[in-house]
């Protein structure tokens, strides 16, 4: 088994198979997380370069630590401090980092796209750390490892996912692999932040988070971007918590041992209250870690074609 393509660049085509074995080498490498020696030489002599033209901490940082995790050279480059500021192109940035022997190119870009954009020019293998308003799917990889961890399978689970569902790329990763993965997922929130057609999708639309969160085995909220809204597409903050912040009451609507989870950073009282956010069913601070084991597998699968998953041992 081994993944079809060079690169990742979103969950939307990979197969079930695929996203499943992602999974399988991420147990083996959360293991090597979580030892004393973290050191590993799975990635020596191989090189890995994130390139953000977006701000990010867990997602370039646990990218960094990834690769260095496992013996690889690795270099970051913000689009603030390179010769994009001076006007190079995407694709001329790119084919420079190909050149220069790159095994890896991370990159996350405010265009939907540019990720498989990049691919078409370069040699190297492209990871899509979040495009646009189209997909993230490392992070719907990692949201999927936390929940397999804790309840063994998608198959059956009600995930309900909650906020800012139009621009959210987290959103549409998930509900690409966890549809596939057997779940039966649905959204609520604003109208205004209800991309349209979704039903199209696979997904269930409720009107209000009480309907949405009735039985749910999962919930994750969502992060308010406010960076990508050129307008109010709700009255105020304090609104939207009113009426779609979790808090300890809306979430017993969901059974008890349901399992909370939010991509991150939090807006703390607007999506979540901090006492669910510290609480028992809240695995917010596991998929951090999840982050991590989910990325060093990608890294190695996108480096060692062809190879079988013993060899990860």
């Amino acid at each position: 088994m081994s993944l079809k393509g060079k690169d990742l660049l979103g969950l939307r085509h990979l197969t079930k198979e695929e996203i499943e074995y992602i999974l399988d080498i991420a147990k083996t490498m959360k293991l090597v997380l979580l030892s004393n020696n973290k050191k590993t030489p799975h990635l020596q002599g191989k090189s890995v370069v994130t390139l953000f033209y977006e701000n990010s901490t867990r997602t370039r940082l646990s990218f960094e630590l990834a690769s260095k995790y496992m013996g690889a050279s690795s270099a970051n480059i913000a689009a603030s401090s390179s010769s994009v500021a001076k006007g190079e192109s995407l694709i001329d940035t790119a084919r420079t980092i190909d050149q220069m022997g790159t095994d890896v190119i991370v990159i996350r870009h405010p265009m939907a796209g540019a990720p498989a954009l990049i691919a078409k020019n370069v040699k190297a293998a492209v990871i899509n750390a979040g495009d646009g308003m189209n997909e993230h799917p490392t992070q719907a990889l990692l949201d999927i490892f936390t929940i397999i961890e804790k309840k063994g399978s998608l198959k059956g689970l009600k995930v309900a996912i909650i906020g800012d569902i139009y621009h959210s790329r987290v959103a549409r990763s998930n509900i690409w692999g966890m549809t596939k993965l057997g779940a039966e997922v649905c959204v609520a929130g604003p109208a205004t932040l209800l991309p349209p057609q979704l039903e199209m999708t696979g997904v269930k639309v409720y009107s209000t988070v009480q309907e949405a969160l009735i039985d749910a085995d999962v919930v994750m909220g969502l992060r308010i971007q406010l960076e990508r809204q050129k307008s109010g597409l709700f009255p105020s903050l304090r609104e939207y918590s009113r009426f779609f912040g979790l808090d300890e009451k809306r979430l017993k609507l969901a059974k008890k041992d349901v399992l909370l989870l939010h991509p991150g950073p939090v807006n703390r009282g607007v999506e979540l209250t901090t006492s669910i956010i510290d609480g028992e069913h809240s695995l917010i601070n596991e998929q951090v870690t999840n982050g991590v084991a989910v990325r060093m597998a990608l890294l190695y699968l996108l480096t060692r074609k062809g190879d079988s998953i013993e060899a990860v041992n």
